[in-house]
């Protein structure tokens, strides 16, 4: 018999914190195996998940190496953003690539020596006139492909549809004081569930059972601009990356900013992706929108995933970064499996590795 058929209204298998990224992607498969999960979120403009780009690129950063488990996550991504478009009936995923307009000298030669070491994702463009009356650009063109482009938003949205249908959200804020964890179980107001898991974003930095770990603020900023006349077939990068967005629209973006004073907009950012896009593309264009996020990033650049340590009824998938729409669907599943059926979850992931910070005496931050 499914342990979900034992369940009265107020009894759930697993409470869920926050509905981004993780926490729609781990109700997604808890509920695929027939648990009945409770999704507890407040929705907020402006979250990581928002205003993220949704890019899933195989090659990172100035020396084009490949992502961190690319070879798996990249495929996966693939079937499981495929697999959750047909189940909200909307269409979330698109391949496309990177065109990648070399700044410098040395930029388009590393790229092509890259090329060579690289062939699977790293691509030289012969012809590059065609793009010449689009944008000003000096060096050649190198090609990332295939690469990812999913719709967060339609994805967020239409999967909270799904959770209200199913009647497993409860928007609001989550109140920890109000959490009661025993060694089996844990009592959430008048709720009893399982289990509870932390999907929860920036506020995990807060988080009473997960505050010790190393996490780390990162603010980006991005612009959302009208370019009627570019193609939205790809993905354009020189620094900054224009990124098809959504109603013909193009994401700008984006920066990587470790020290600042608040989240708002800076008009910092606005003038220099401003004079970017004056000085790279020839077409006339619009700014639309113009917004902020506090990141979830974590100081090793590895993901929060597994039970607490000293409290079994305690969960976190979390810490995912800028990499969050190819990890998080991943070690969802890693995570659902791991709880379920007892499968290991990768150790340079497993929050386990925080075993010693994560077990000693703690006080709720202030």
């Amino acid at each position: 018999m499914n342990e979900t058929n034992t369940l009265s209204n107020n009894e759930y298998d697993y409470i869920i914190v926050g509905q981004g990224l993780c926490g729609t992607w781990l109700s997604y498969y808890f509920l695929q195996a027939g648990r009945k999960v409770l999704v507890i979120d407040q929705p907020q403009k402006h979250t990581a998940t928002r205003v993220a780009s949704g890019i899933i690129n195989p090659v990172t950063g100035r020396r084009i190496v490949r992502t961190w488990r690319i070879e798996e996550l990249l495929p996966f991504a693939l079937d499981a953003y495929t697999s959750l478009s047909n189940a909200i009936s909307r269409a979330l995923i698109q391949t496309t690539s990177v065109l990648d307009f070399h700044p410098t000298l040395q930029m388009q030669e590393s790229f092509d020596t890259r090329v060579v070491e690289e062939s699977e994702y790293l691509h030289t463009i012969d012809n590059t006139s065609h793009w010449k009356p689009y944008f000003n650009f000096h060096y050649s063109v190198g090609k990332v492909s295939p690469c990812l482009l999913i719709d967060l938003h339609a994805m967020q949205d239409g999967w909270r549809n799904k959770l209200v249908e199913q009647h497993a959200l409860l928007q609001a804020d989550f109140i920890p004081e109000d959490c009661i964890v025993q060694d089996d179980h844990v009592i959430y107001q008048n709720i009893r569930a399982r289990k509870i898991f932390f999907c929860d974003g920036v506020a995990g930095f807060n988080n009473p059972y997960f505050f010790q770990l190393p996490y780390a603020h990162m603010k980006g900023e991005a612009l959302i601009v009208s370019i009627p006349d570019l193609q939205t077939s790809h993905i354009y990068k020189h620094g900054l990356s224009i990124v098809p967005w959504k109603e013909g629209l193009f994401w700008i973006g984006s920066s990587y900013e470790w020290k600042y004073e608040n989240l708002d907009p800076t008009e910092a950012f606005r003038q220099r992706a401003t004079a970017f896009l004056q000085q790279f593309i020839k077409l006339p264009f619009t700014i639309v929108d113009h917004f902020a996020a506090d990141r979830p990033a974590n100081m090793e650049r590895r993901p929060f995933v597994g039970l607490h340590p000293q409290h079994a009824a305690v969960g976190i998938l979390n810490g995912m970064g800028t990499k969050g729409c190819s990890l998080a669907p991943f070690f969802a599943k890693q995570l659902v499996d791991h709880v379920l059926e007892g499968n290991p979850i990768y150790a340079d992931a497993d929050v386990k590795r925080h075993e010693r910070i994560l077990k000693r005496t703690f006080t709720k931050p202030v």
